[in-house]
């Protein structure tokens, strides 16, 4: 496969083999930098989380997927990611004062392709309400009668609610590039930010950042691919404007990506260069920026070479953390910590884990 046809739903299956390779034979293989510590084990593909409003920390999980199939019924992802089959196994947790991981809600789609799954991909809270981004539902990942889209959840009883419908928004309005080769009929959305009232997602594969507003009308903020091209944005962040961070293709070549800034004309500036497979974005109460590299070296990606670098007030950038296996996603805690999904996909069920990432400057 060439590079250029290889985007973020490819680098699962590449990573998936890589990781799964290494697992059984050379468990420890990776050297964590030495202020990273392993708070809890036991997520499935663990991806975006977030502290709630009770001030306890709450994760997507991606789940295992299943083997329900839609072959026959709808349009299918092409080889070799597809077809995907699904099933209702993806899930949020929270880690409670104890320490301990708890469900709050679970038995949401889940759909494996190419050796890895998607499920919940990030949560946001607006005020107590929880708001889940599903990027494993839709019939082209093997659920009939399911959307990819936006769940409000109800943290108490643990009952889901659609609330948003991604799947057809992204049907009824295609974008100006989509990648012809590497298509996904329902999108594989990745982040979720809430600002006031409202929620903002990325979508890699079709290249769009969109809006959802308080009653879960869906519209686009800005089509990346217009401007851009198939470079796959995934992290999204809000600080005084939005930043977006791409992916870009695979197998990995350092220095390809970058943190675009928005501005209010929906013109995409780059502002920190020479990047490499950007899927987080967060800053501290300096407002400095940390940006989550999942697989930092060329001819990638491998276990191993995810780190967190700083971008500094000068455009130097500062290395905070190495050694991550394929990290998914970070956020601060109220404790001055970066919390980071770890071993995000291509582990078995249990493996995903939340490590903690101390800063000393």
């Amino acid at each position: 496969m060439t590079r250029n046809r290889m985007n973020k739903r490819s680098v699962l299956k590449l990573a998936s083999a890589v990781v799964l390779g290494v697992v059984a034979s050379q468990i420890g293989y990776a050297q964590l930098s030495s202020n990273v510590t392993v708070k809890l084990s036991g997520f499935n593909s663990p991806r975006g989380l977030k502290f709630g409003p009770d001030g306890l920390l709450y994760v997507a999980e991606g789940g295992t997927g299943g083997t329900a199939s839609t072959v026959g019924m709808c349009t299918q992802v092409i080889p070799p990611v597809g077809p995907y089959t699904g099933g209702f196994t993806a899930r949020i947790s929270k880690i409670d004062s104890g320490g301990r991981r708890q469900t709050v809600v679970d038995n949401l789609p889940s759909s494996t392709g190419g050796g890895a799954s998607s499920g919940v991909a990030d949560i946001a809270f607006i005020g107590s309400d929880l708001y889940a981004l599903i990027a494993g539902a839709g019939c082209s990942h093997g659920l009939a009668g399911t959307v990819n889209g936006i769940m409000k959840v109800d943290t108490t009883s643990g009952k889901a609610t659609q609330f948003a419908d991604l799947s057809t928004f992204v049907q009824s309005n295609p974008v100006a590039n989509p990648s012809s080769d590497d298509f996904e009929p329902d999108g594989t959305f990745y982040n979720l930010v809430a600002l006031g009232n409202k929620l903002y997602t990325t979508e890699p594969n079709h290249g769009e950042i969109d809006e959802i507003d308080s009653n879960g009308n869906v519209s686009r903020v800005v089509d990346i691919s217009e401007s851009h091209g198939h470079i796959v944005p995934t992290a999204l962040a809000y600080n005084n404007g939005w930043y977006f961070g791409n992916l870009f293709l695979f197998p990995t070549l350092q220095g390809s990506s970058n943190v675009f800034t928005l501005d209010r004309s929906k013109r995409i500036h780059a502002v920190v260069p020479q990047l490499t497979t950007v899927v987080g974005i967060a800053f501290d109460r300096h407002e400095r920026m940390y940006i989550l590299e999942m697989s930092a070296a060329t001819g990638g990606p491998a276990p191993g070479q995810g780190q967190i670098v700083r971008y500094e007030y000068n455009g130097t950038l500062t290395t905070i953390a190495t050694g991550l296996v394929f990290p998914t996603a970070m956020t601060f805690g109220p404790d001055g910590l970066l919390y980071v999904s770890h071993q995000g996909f291509g582990f078995p069920a249990g493996a995903g884990q939340i490590v903690t990432v101390s800063i000393t400057n």
